[in-house]
């Protein structure tokens, strides 16, 4: 299956993972992202503060095309409502990964799509459960590398996945963009439609 949008597709994001999830739709998309401080956000929930994040990073890309359909995405991994981002350091992410240890967080991804100078704005919520983990585990998950570059310091989608005792909602939604979720609210707002293949007659 194919769809096509509208409109030129933006993805507001230099995320691998989200691009590789974007393309499962087949529709053309290009790349172009601006530089935000996330610090300098704030939400008076979870789901708004990433919200607000999400709306940042498209923000500038949309207004610099305005005659495209941007989308921007933020994940974030919240344990008792304290959002737990991407470690600075290796011991910041043992410290993430002793947090998570044996328990039960959410994942929350808030995605913005700007198109006819218009911001629909939607969030997914996923819960992930851990197992308990061993300070040798995290001691040679960390020294792995896997855990840098990606919020709760780890990924669910690489060796990370052994760490998860279960999923409750969007697997995707943890990798880090709520594809499914996305494409029904780009058919909402009607920017996207099946490419239908050709009937072929043969004479």
């Amino acid at each position: 299956m194919e769809f096509k949008t509208t409109k030129p597709l933006i993805l507001a994001s230099a995320s691998p993972r989200r691009k590789e999830l974007l393309s499962l739709l087949g529709a053309p998309f290009e790349v172009k992202t601006m530089e935000v401080d996330e610090h300098s956000v704030f939400g008076s929930s979870p789901a708004e503060l990433v919200c607000n994040i999400a709306m940042e990073k498209g923000l500038h890309v949309a207004e610099r095309n305005q005659d495209a359909i941007v989308i921007s995405a933020d994940t974030m991994v919240f344990i008792d409502d304290e959002p737990l981002g991407k470690p600075d350091n290796a011991e910041m992410a043992k410290d993430h990964l002793r947090r998570l240890s044996g328990r039960t967080h959410t994942v929350i991804t808030g995605v913005a799509i700007y198109f006819d100078d218009v911001c629909s704005m939607f969030f997914e919520k996923t819960k992930v459960t851990f197992f308990a983990l061993s300070e040798e585990w995290i001691s040679n998950y960390v020294a792995s590398g896997d855990c840098f570059d990606k919020a709760g310091a780890y990924g669910i989608q690489t060796v990370g996945a052994l760490m998860v005792e279960h999923v409750n909602g969007d697997y995707n939604n943890v990798v880090g963009l709520p594809i499914a979720g996305l494409y029904r609210e780009l058919k909402h707002l009607e920017l996207i439609e099946h490419v239908t293949a050709g009937t072929r007659y043969d004479n």
